[in-house]
């Protein structure tokens, strides 16, 4: 299947607050990450977000790189970044 960045099927990064919220004691969706593959950095909040899948998918908005895969059982988290090249969290507000 062919990237399309402007299909409809996609939420925005904000879509992740919630289960990283879970995970990480400041809120991601502000962070700054770097895409893998382009080299683009934006917030977080920023990723298409695909929510069709066994977990959330976060793709990079202007390539369409998979930046980042969640996933959550009832007891236990999968958290894959390997597609982002780094992430700046902001540690205060």
């Amino acid at each position: 299947m062919d990237y399309q960045p402007d299909s409809d099927e996609h939420q925005d990064g904000n879509a992740l607050a919630g289960p990283l919220s879970e995970i990480f004691a400041v809120d991601l969706t502000s962070a700054l990450g770097r895409c893998a593959s382009c080299g683009v950095t934006e917030p977080v909040a920023r990723l298409h977000v695909y929510t069709r899948a066994p977990g959330l998918v976060g793709r990079c908005p202007h390539c369409g790189h998979v930046a980042l895969r969640v996933v959550r059982s009832p007891d236990t988290a999968w958290l894959d970044l390997c597609g982002t090249a780094a992430l700046r969290i902001p540690l205060t507000s």
